[in-house]
């Protein structure tokens, strides 16, 4: 039988810690059927059928096309509080190179994420707050599809979750492989950078690569603007802010041409900020700079710039109180109230727009840091030994976030 191997304190965390085989079947189960963003079908049906074992008051399909809400009434709702928690279920479009028996049963889909293992952490709380109900208010537990760049929290918000859900505040976790099991990370501020998605479209002149004086070269445009644009940062963007900005595909001409020169090229990449200026700062520059450099070399350029994800931002209050759920759950040395923020981006970011809340970063890599694959990673597993643990901290955030009236 399957045991812990991760200590820590609390009621919450002795009881969920039972649960360990039945939620580690779970995951498994949901990682050898992965399924990407607005298509998780069989990932939503296996949710409602652990959420109705767990005895939960009402369940909610459908809300952001393949979303679920299970709703969980405390034994006291004097209070009239409701605390929102979320888990991400979707997987990713990428070929999954394990060779464990629970690997991926569908070719170019992977759970390379861990959403496998945030769905069955949040049915692990379901299960442990329907049974005990030690809380005066309503659980919210908001199974969320598509946050994968479909910017399913967005779409969740745009079909009425927090007008049929009027939660005062919201919750979510990520697991994070740099960091070693037993250990939370957060901050009062910044967590995941806004993510843009810039397509820059040049237009020259094609013709016989023997004669390029007769030729306006997008390629040699392509490589100019490449170099200009690394001047973003270092030369307009504040040393003591942060900036990305990093072109990842470029696309002209034929390969199998060589003496063909193109008449177009494109250029896709990404820009990640954490202050809305700097990124107002970062999109005119790029517009500026992207037009002058082809207009220098005889050519137009277009700059198509989208604002995917914005950034994930912690409200103070409410992230300090998860601190201190978290610390009660594992001790004072096992909580980074000061983590560093990362330039990924996460969708979380849009309920954090219009909700208070925290989000944070659940610790699941190796003890010694050897071994443990980076998110998005072919070989990426979740680490099971950590199920209770998320468990048990999403049950905490209810708990002590909605606390029963004193007896006297």
């Amino acid at each position: 039988m399957l045991a812990p191997r991760i200590k820590a304190h609390g009621r919450a965390f002795a009881h969920i810690a039972a649960y360990l085989p039945e939620l580690t079947s779970l995951r498994r189960d949901l990682h050898a059927h992965p399924e990407i963003g607005f298509e998780e079908h069989y990932t939503a049906q296996r949710v409602v059928e652990a959420l109705k074992v767990c005895g939960v008051d009402e369940i909610h399909t459908g809300i952001g096309k393949t979303g679920v809400v299970a709703v969980i009434h405390g034994s006291q709702r004097q209070s009239g509080h409701m605390i929102g928690l979320r888990a991400d279920m979707d997987a990713l479009p990428m070929t999954e190179h394990n060779d464990f028996a629970w690997k991926s049963l569908k070719p170019g889909m992977m759970h390379g994420c861990g959403h496998d293992g945030h769905t069955a952490m949040l049915v692990g709380a379901a299960r442990y707050l329907a049974e005990t109900r030690q809380f005066d208010g309503t659980a919210v537990l908001i199974f969320q599809p598509g946050e994968e760049g479909f910017a399913g929290a967005k779409a969740m918000i745009e079909d009425g979750l927090f007008d049929r859900f009027p939660v005062q505040s919201v919750y979510a976790m990520h697991n994070w492989p740099q960091m070693r099991p037993g250990t939370v990370g957060i901050n009062p501020g910044p967590m995941m950078a806004a993510a843009d998605r810039i397509t820059i479209d040049i237009t020259g002149k094609g013709g016989h690569g023997a004669h390029p004086y007769q030729t306006v070269d997008p390629v040699l445009v392509s490589a100019h603007i490449i170099t200009a644009l690394q001047s973003i940062v270092s030369r307009n963007v504040r040393a003591i802010d942060s900036a990305v900005v990093s072109l990842c595909a470029m696309q002209a001409g034929d390969m199998g041409a060589f003496s063909v020169m193109p008449g177009k090229a494109t250029l896709r990449g990404t820009v990640r900020t954490f202050n809305p200026e700097v990124q107002d700062l970062v999109e005119r520059r790029l517009h500026e700079v992207c037009s002058g450099v082809a207009l220098g070399l005889g050519a137009a350029a277009h700059v198509n710039y989208e604002r995917i994800y914005p950034a994930t931002i912690n409200s103070r209050q409410e992230a300090r109180f998860a601190a201190e759920v978290a610390q009660k759950l594992l001790g004072h040395d096992h909580v980074d109230r000061d983590l560093e923020p990362s330039m990924g981006a996460e969708d979380f970011s849009f309920m954090l727009q219009v909700k208070p809340g925290a989000y944070l970063r659940l610790g699941q890599g190796a003890e010694n840091g050897v071994g443990s694959c980076f998110l998005h990673n072919s070989r990426y597993d979740f680490n099971d030994d950590v199920l209770p643990l998320g468990a048990a901290l999403h049950a905490g955030l209810i708990e002590q976030g909605m606390p029963l009236a004193s007896a006297d």
